[in-house]
């Protein structure tokens, strides 16, 4: 297995952070007894300082170099992923994306449909370089501004209601897609630092949400138990 991790700034993670993708790398290591590895052409956190990916100050220097590999950006989303994936899915052999996305793009760059057709783009390139290509998606999950800006937040209701019939009409057993649950317990206040990206807890609720998703479908790993395997720090 050959994962890939695809995202925005909720992803990659700034300067300090550990990053869900930490989390999921540690309960890879704890629950999962086949060989994978965490590929893409990434793996440096964004630099706020800098506005640029060039930090490598992972919250956990322990993090193995191998495992911090991704295909996530500031400030990048389907629009921007859509034109990049084949070609990292075909220099790094991916075969599994987890991916998180959605929420750059109605902020600043797409509406709900214009956001939906960049997913079925996206799905279409990736399977281009990979026919056997699997992916979990994850929904547009609750944010400081979905709730303070009512147009705002009825676009990212619309944008998840298309998601899931993109996943739906896309799905097959060739290439499976899996629609990832929103984190269950996903509390703005306790769940991200700042109403948007994810704190230690977020961390957990987001790689739980992939982790439970992959374990249900595809037996990959276990259920996620961050909080009596690996602690909350």
């Amino acid at each position: 297995m050959r994962i890939m991790f695809v995202g925005d700034s909720m992803t990659i993670g700034h300067t300090g952070d550990f990053t869900w993708r930490y989390r999921m790398w540690q309960h890879l290591q704890a629950t999962f007894d086949g060989r994978y590895r965490i590929v893409g052409p990434r793996d440096a956190l964004h630099d706020t300082l800098q506005d640029a990916a060039t930090s490598h100050e992972y919250g956990d220097p322990g993090f193995p170099g191998g495992a911090r590999r991704h295909l996530a950006g500031w400030g990048e989303g389907w629009l921007h992923m859509a034109p990049l994936i084949g070609d990292a899915i075909r220099e790094h052999r991916a075969d599994t994306l987890l991916v998180s996305l959605g929420l750059i793009d109605l902020g600043f760059y797409t509406n709900a449909d214009q956001t939906a057709e960049n997913v079925r783009r996206f799905v279409t390139a990736a399977r281009e370089a990979a026919p056997h290509i699997r992916a979990v998606l994850m929904p547009v999950i609750p944010n400081v501004r979905a709730v303070t800006d009512t147009a705002f937040g009825a676009q990212c209701d619309r944008f998840n209601e298309l998601l899931a019939k993109a996943v739906a009409d896309l799905d097959t057993p060739a290439s499976p897609l899996l629609l990832a649950s929103e984190p269950a317990g996903w509390e703005i206040d306790r769940a991200t630092y700042d109403g948007t990206h994810p704190s230690v807890s977020g961390e957990h609720l987001l790689a739980g949400a992939f982790a439970d998703a992959m374990h249900q479908a595809w037996g990959v790993g276990g259920p996620y138990a961050a909080y009596e395997t690996h602690g909350v720090r």
